[in-house]
């Protein structure tokens, strides 16, 4: 390698750096972000529309004071189709194993 691409290396090293070093403050913030904000949390998003905020909806089935097993139980009936073809077997049949388990942790955690 010339003298001439070796400095024009460390130029190019040394211009990156600070965006090298903001990707990386990113990344791991990143991962204090989603420490901090459970993955249940963010799942159970998707039930706030029919269920309220904190599982306590109107007009809905209640899920605030219910035990993580007995929602995870409830999410894997409908996502079998025990339950029909409504609109929660719809949306039970769109989460893993490991979601639902997530999801139903954080819907305990509603009192």
């Amino acid at each position: 390698m010339s003298e001439g691409n070796i400095n024009m290396s460390k130029h190019i090293a040394r211009r990156l750096q600070p965006v090298l070093w903001a990707a990386g403050l990113l990344l791991v913030s990143g991962g204090v972000a989603a420490q901090t904000t459970p993955a249940g949390r963010l799942l159970a998003s998707n039930c706030f529309q029919c269920h309220g905020t904190n599982g306590k909806g109107p007009g809905f089935e209640t899920l605030a004071g219910r035990s993580s097993a007995e929602i995870y139980e409830k999410l894997v009936s409908f996502a079998s189709g025990k339950e029909g073809q409504g609109l929660m077997a719809r949306h039970a049949m769109g989460y893993t194993d490991a979601q639902m388990k997530s999801l139903a942790a954080w819907l305990a955690t509603q009192k």
